[in-house]
């Protein structure tokens, strides 16, 4: 078969020109049947002080009954739980779990109380990394890596505290950080705006990297680079997301939607004039979600197993063993 080549320019590829049909372009199809095939993977973290609703937004993020609410009697205790289901939509499976990690903070003394939490996480990139040096490694090792860490903040409409901030820098180091404000129905419209605003601020002057990351070098960017860093710029203006999170149900104009029913009014969950849970859900499930696993492998676990193989490699030459926290 012939083909007309186009010169060779800036050290590419020439470039081939097809006479006739090939068929290599149904690669992306047969990915796509084995990926669906096996199923995906998702880890996701709550972290938050007690009473912020945790584990009811998990719920109605995925339109599921999946954690336990605290009700009345919220834990108050450092005390990290996992559960984990298997849920399906239209042919895909998703094995999903949520790692809870009730009444951070709600202690007398909360010194150093994050650190349970950054334990936990580092604890699964070793996991990982154990599985993946063993020389008989599983074909598929399972991922127990936490790929998103939903940080709740109290709706005080004052600032976030030193607390809070300490918490969410350490976890920023190690995992993808998306903070949240709970509960926002209890503050005004402008309340809320100024409470993000003063986050944002807050966030920015102690250089926490919340995800999403915008990592674009603006000299070699391509235009598909400039459009998505665009697109996640327009999500970091929202972030934090402002949310309300209910897993009943309220009649609004003979339509049953999610929702409170409160003195001043219904409260729709999914009205976007309301709070951004629909935003939330969308970034979260919709457009980010395969990011957000291919950010923790290849940036907070990859940052992991560098440190722990140069500590292994210092550690044979010295005699010692490497620390799987550090």
């Amino acid at each position: 078969m012939s083909t007309a080549s186009l010169p060779q320019t800036n050290g590419a590829l020439p470039r081939a020109t097809l006479t006739g049909y090939v068929g290599f372009e149904t690669i992306t199809a047969q990915i796509e049947r084995k990926l669906v095939k096996r199923g995906f993977t998702f880890n996701i973290m709550v972290v938050g002080r007690s009473g912020l609703g945790k584990s009811t937004l998990v719920n109605t993020l995925f339109a599921s009954h999946l954690v336990e609410s605290k009700g009345l009697s919220p834990r108050q205790t450092t005390e990290i739980h996992t559960v984990s289901h298997l849920i399906e939509e239209k042919g895909v499976r998703l094995s999903l779990s949520i790692t809870d990690t009730p009444g951070y903070g709600d202690q007398v003394n909360n010194e150093n109380c994050w650190e349970p939490i950054v334990k936990f996480i580092k604890d699964q990139y070793a996991l990982y990394l154990r599985r993946e040096l063993n020389p008989q490694r599983e074909k598929r090792i399972s991922d127990n890596r936490i790929h998103a860490v939903l940080f709740f903040i109290s709706p005080s409409g004052h600032s976030l505290t030193p607390l809070d901030i300490t918490v969410m820098k350490r976890l920023s180091d190690v995992a993808n950080v998306i903070p949240v404000i709970a509960k926002a129905d209890s503050m005004t419209v402008e309340e809320r705006l100024a409470f993000k605003r003063r986050i944002k601020d807050e966030i920015a002057f102690h250089g926490i990297r919340v995800y999403p990351f915008i990592d674009v070098d603006e000299e070699f960017a391509s235009p598909d680079d400039r459009e998505e860093k665009q697109a996640l710029q327009i999500i970091k203006e929202m972030i934090p997301f402002a949310i309300v999170g209910s897993e009943r149900n309220v009649v609004v104009d003979g339509k049953a939607v999610r929702g409170r029913r409160t003195r001043w009014g219904v409260v729709n969950v999914e009205d976007e004039s309301h709070c951004e849970f629909v935003h939330l859900r969308n970034f979260l499930m919709r457009s980010h979600l395969q990011d957000l696993i291919e950010t923790t492998a290849m940036v907070h676990y990859e940052a992991f197993r560098t440190r722990q193989l140069l500590a292994l490699k210092e550690s044979s030459t010295l005699g010692g063993r490497p620390d799987p926290n550090a």
